[in-house]
């Protein structure tokens, strides 16, 4: 597909070809490390390797999973899939190792591996600095280490967490972001040892899968109401895969509530759905499009968010949902709102 404007992909994954990929950024202690505990990667499996949504066909390179191959991923999101530029997201989760330095340097091993194998081959790629999320401190270090490159444009949170992120033990994460002016994407997925819903562990992945909506949603609440945007006003949050027609109905019951429960966070001083507004975009991949009636709602949904600068296109590369990253387009009247979703929002957001 082809688009008129230029076009921003703001979720590209690129993944590690293999751990061994690392060595070379590794200290030697952890190249004996890895020799004897057996250690094969981070544990949180977001998109397992035989589920149909994982990769689109064609995707999968001859080695290494996919989006693993800067050629071939280049060819889907540039040539094929029309894009100017795009945002890689890295989803290595250091968050899911639970050795602390291991994880720190894993960490800047990765974002190391970024600049040398994708940044600097292709000045079309951005990329977003993968951190070590469980430790504030030590992410906020590989921020102001690496935050200066013009490659980065974003730090990775996983959408689970420890906690929320609006508690206060993740101010370092913020302040670090605001100062390099860098985005702060939370992203699908994470492993931190905790159950992915409120009421325990779930029994099969489609659970999982469908309630890290749920994820999000607390997450925002927890941005607001503790006081991110009020204690750092520069912080700019993307959510990243979290899907997007859920968040007007989430705006409306966020202020509804605030009305009458605002004494209990008297910092919040506007509206949550004016935080969102001015704070937070999303991408549109995935969409969720009701079946009936599909063109009429989703213009409904875009409608009710009040903002044409909320959303940003994203293809999700290379996973599968099923349905064109670009078909909710055609529910989009104005040649305007497809402009900015196609580029202007993420250009703006992102500082492109």
């Amino acid at each position: 597909m082809k688009f008129d404007p230029e076009v921003i992909d703001s979720d590209v994954h690129n993944e590690l070809p293999s751990l061994d990929a690392l060595l070379p950024y590794l200290d030697e202690h952890w190249h004996v490390y890895l020799a004897e505990s057996a250690f094969v990667g981070p544990g949180a499996n977001d998109y397992p390797e035989a589920i149909v949504i994982r990769a689109h066909e064609g995707a999968i390179p001859k080695s290494g999973p996919a989006g693993s191959n800067i050629q071939l991923l280049s060819t889907h999101v540039f040539d094929e899939g029309g894009a100017d530029n795009a945002i890689l997201t890295c989803g290595f989760r250091a968050g899911s190792v639970h050795n602390q330095d291991f994880a720190a340097d894993l960490s800047s091993a990765v974002n190391d591996w970024q600049i040398e194998h994708w940044l600097d081959k292709e000045p079309r790629f951005r990329a977003s600095i993968v951190v070590p999320n469980q430790n504030p401190v030590r992410a906020a270090e590989e921020i102001e280490r690496v935050g200066d490159h013009s490659g980065f444009v974003q730090v990775m949170l996983p959408v689970r967490g420890d906690a929320p992120y609006g508690n206060l033990r993740y101010d370092p994460i913020f302040e670090s972001a605001t100062r390099k002016d860098l985005v702060v994407g939370i992203h699908f997925g994470g492993a931190p040892g905790l159950p992915p819903t409120p009421a325990g562990w779930p029994s099969t992945y489609v659970e999982e899968y469908v309630d890290q909506a749920a994820i999000f949603q607390s997450q925002v609440l927890s941005l607001i109401f503790e006081g991110v945007f009020d204690r750092f006003p520069e912080t700019r949050i993307a959510l990243i895969e979290s899907g997007w027609t859920w968040m007007p109905s989430a705006m409306w019951r966020f202020d509804k509530e605030w009305k009458g429960l605002r004494r209990d966070t008297p910092w919040v001083k506007r509206r949550p759905s004016d935080y969102i507004r001015d704070h937070i975009r999303l991408t549109t991949q995935p969409t969720d499009a009701p079946r009936q009636n599909e063109n009429e709602q989703l213009t409904a949904i875009i409608d009710q968010l009040g903002s044409d600068d909320i959303l940003m296109y994203a293809s999700d590369y290379p996973h599968n949902h099923g349905v064109r990253a670009d078909a909710f387009l055609s529910a989009i009247g104005s040649e305007t709102t497809k402009q900015k979703i196609l580029q202007d929002n993420a250009a703006a957001f992102y500082r492109i």
